[in-house]
């Protein structure tokens, strides 16, 4: 659990007056049971700030599950491996049973969300790392250019070249926007 969700999460709790411990993985274990007026705060305070309560296995294990296909895509050797091989490793479960779980979950599959995930890594990489889109699609561990290109499409609704002129043509008018005021 990163240090801005640990603040969040004891200001909310110490305002609510809640005894809680946190444990290694970032679970916290609540003192006693929370009340539904304590849950109701927290859930309204916590979507504030894109997070949410779980308060069962299989959504943590989701949750799991998608922290590490992050960690997963952060690493450029990970990247290399098989996702199933390398969740079932991972996490310590049978990808089929993963799979079921999240999907029961989130109403979509781990490849999807994979998929998602790549595409967004894309993003970040034309914007910010200026790199070709070989480069790119050799960095997600794409088969060809032209399998990321479709797949950014199928996603973005836009082409990789037609999001990167986009988004330099929208900073290129708020600049402007900011100039002329």
């Amino acid at each position: 659990m990163n240090f801005i969700c640990r603040k969040i999460l004891k200001d909310q709790l110490d305002i609510l007056g809640i005894d809680y411990t946190v444990s290694g993985r970032g679970e916290v274990v609540f003192d006693t049971p929370l009340t539904l007026e304590q849950v109701a705060h927290l859930e309204t305070e916590f979507a504030l700030w894109g997070m949410e309560l779980m308060d069962n296995g299989k959504s943590e294990l989701v949750q799991r599950i998608k922290e590490t296909i992050a960690s997963m895509l952060e690493n450029d050797e990970s990247r290399r491996v098989k996702l199933s091989s390398y969740l079932s490793e991972k996490l310590n479960y049978s990808y089929a049973h993963l799979s079921n779980v999240f999907s029961e979950t989130t109403y979509s599959s781990i490849e999807n969300f994979l998929i998602l995930k790549k595409i967004d890594h894309a993003k970040f990489l034309l914007l910010n790392e200026k790199l070709t889109l070989t480069e790119i699609a050799d960095k997600l561990n794409y088969s060809s250019v032209a399998h990321l290109s479709s797949q950014f499409k199928k996603t973005t609704g836009l082409t990789p070249s037609s999001f990167q002129k986009l988004i330099l043509k929208r900073s290129q008018v708020s600049r402007k926007f900011r100039v002329n005021q």
